[in-house]
């Protein structure tokens, strides 16, 4: 059974009541509830769902990320058919020169050489809106991930971010700090039948590996490689349609003892490719995939899944506040004529 110290805490103040409920696993909402993300307690996504909200057959009663359709209901792009979603971060710790890594993906054998340190969030009534897990290598402790869900700054109601924070207490510098996101895009009303687009990879300096394989491991020391060739590290627009999803993995480089490195990790969704690409330029992302049905890859409806980074080296992708929402082949051309880049984020944690 996974180690947990779990904490509770009940704040009031100024006759507001402000929940965090420590438990296992959450389901978040939107400001207007029409995206929702399943949260385990490690960090990856794809978890049972208690409040029945996703409608969609194929999604089995779990919750990974979830855009209300026009119909009213909640349907599902991560749960159908595979729980193909997760994170992985790996190291080398210069002391021993041996390299350590852990990952949390349902289908990558759920977590492994992951220890929970904490799991706090409002969502024990069904209506949440954040949830930090923070975990450590169990094979080096001192190495700590928290990753902060919770809704987007300036991108309305269609995107989630996950600040995500490697600590360095290990006593020793770590090199080849590398993380892996990868998840399998399973896009309704065409799930296993999807359209996927990835843009940004000419400009990102920390990203390492990219691809189309949503079944890839989350182990960054283990990758399989893509499932078209052609995908691969590049920069792509409506491959498919297939069953497949996006892979990226990112070098950070080294972590001195007592360092910290932050980034931020996006889900969504919107109801048109337009509104998609209005939300990743207005919260600067610069590194995407998008999921679509094969149906509509151009206009994006019903629905666009996101999938987004920013603070990884890189440049935004699409200006913010455009004046017109460019075509998918305007970004490809946008994302290769770009330059310069992002500054690493790291930065010397604080003591008290």
């Amino acid at each position: 059974m996974k180690s947990r110290n779990l904490i509770s805490a009940l704040m009031i103040a100024g006759g507001l009541v402000a929940a965090s409920n420590v438990m296992a696993d959450a389901v978040i909402f939107s400001n207007d509830g029409s995206v929702i993300l399943g949260v385990h307690d490690e960090g990856h996504l794809n978890v049972s769902d208690p409040f029945g909200t996703t409608s969609t057959v194929n999604a089995g009663g779990v919750v990974g990320l979830a855009y209300q359709f026009p119909t009213g209901g909640y349907q599902d792009a991560t749960a159908p058919g595979c729980l193909c979603e997760g994170w992985g971060v790996s190291v080398t710790d210069t002391s021993t020169a041996t390299s350590h890594s852990g990952w949390g993906n349902v289908a990558d054998g759920g977590t492994s050489n992951l220890t929970l340190d904490s799991f706090n969030t409002d969502a024990a009534a069904g209506s949440g809106s954040f949830a930090t897990s923070s975990v450590f290598l169990t094979s080096l402790p001192g190495l700590n991930v928290t990753q902060a869900y919770s809704p987007a700054d300036t991108a309305g109601n269609v995107l989630f971010k996950d600040v995500v924070t490697i600590t360095n207490d290990t006593g020793a510098t770590l090199d080849d700090l590398r993380f892996v996101r990868v998840m399998d895009w399973d896009v309704p009303p065409t799930e296993f039948s999807e359209f996927v687009t990835i843009q940004g990879t000419a400009t990102t300096t920390f990203l390492e590996r990219s691809h189309d394989n949503g079944f890839d491991s989350s182990d960054p020391l283990l990758e399989g490689g893509p499932l078209d060739g052609a995908t691969a590290d590049v920069d792509f627009v409506d491959d498919g349609p297939a069953d497949h999803g996006a892979y990226f993995r990112f070098n950070f480089g080294s972590l001195a003892d007592g360092e910290s490195f932050s980034f931020t990790t996006f889900y969504g969704a919107a109801g048109s490719e337009a509104a998609a690409l209005a939300a990743i330029g207005a919260e600067s992302i610069e590194l995407f995939s998008l999921g679509q049905s094969n149906g509509d890859p151009s206009g994006g409806t019903p629905a666009t899944f996101i999938f987004g980074f920013a603070g990884v080296g890189g440049t935004p992708v699409i200006p913010e506040d455009p004046p017109t929402v460019p075509e998918p082949s305007m970004i490809l051309l946008m994302g290769l004529g770009l330059a310069g880049f992002g500054a690493a984020r790291i930065r010397r944690r604080r003591t008290s």
